[in-house]
C-alpha cells in the first residue's frame, strides 16, 4: 500500500527518485500513466495488469469507457527503476501534469501519484474544506 506525502525533485534529465517507502513494491517495473486531476498515477508491475484486466471488461459500446481507456492506455509507459530507484517521467507525461523541479509525491493506496509540488498545494487547498466535511455517506462504513 502507497502512502504518505513526499517531496523529491525532477531532475534536468526528466528523472525521479521514487520515495524510499515504494522500493520494494515498485522494484518489479513501474507503469507511469495520465491520472485524474493533472497528476501521473504510478502503479506498480502487477497492480497495473490488474487494473488492466479490469478495464478490459468495459463495453466497447460505451463512449464513456472507450474515451477513459485510451486516456490512461496511451499515456502509459513502462520502466524499471535503476539502482539509484530512478524512473524517468516521459516529457508527454510531464507536460500533462505541468511538472516543474519541484514535484510532490503521495501515496493514494493502490497507486502513487506525482504532482506539480504547487499543482498539489492548490488541490489540498481547494479540497480541504470539502474533506473536512466529508459525510459517512461518501464512503459508507469508514468511520
Amino acid at each position: 500500500m502507497f502512502l504518505g506525502t513526499y517531496t523529491p525533485k525532477l531532475d534536468e534529465k526528466g528523472r525521479i527518485i521514487l520515495p524510499a517507502k515504494f522500493w520494494d513494491e515498485l522494484a518489479g517495473g513501474v507503469v507511469l500513466t495520465r491520472g485524474q486531476d493533472r497528476c501521473i498515477y504510478v502503479f506498480s508491475q502487477r497492480e497495473f495488469e490488474d487494473v488492466h484486466e479490469k478495464i478490459r471488461q468495459a463495453p466497447v459500446t460505451s463512449k464513456q469507457a472507450r474515451d477513459y481507456v485510451r486516456l490512461l492506455l496511451s499515456g502509459a509507459h513502462a520502466e524499471t527503476p535503476d539502482k539509484q530507484h530512478r524512473v524517468t517521467i516521459p516529457q508527454g507525461l510531464r507536460s500533462y501534469a505541468g511538472l516543474d523541479r519541484e514535484l510532490v509525491v503521495i501515496g493514494a493506496g493502490s497507486r502513487a501519484e506525482i504532482w506539480d509540488a504547487e499543482a498539489w498545494n492548490a488541490y489540498v487547498s481547494e479540497n480541504e474544506d470539502g474533506f473536512a466535511n466529508t459525510a459517512e455517506e461518501v464512503i459508507p462504513g469508514i468511520f
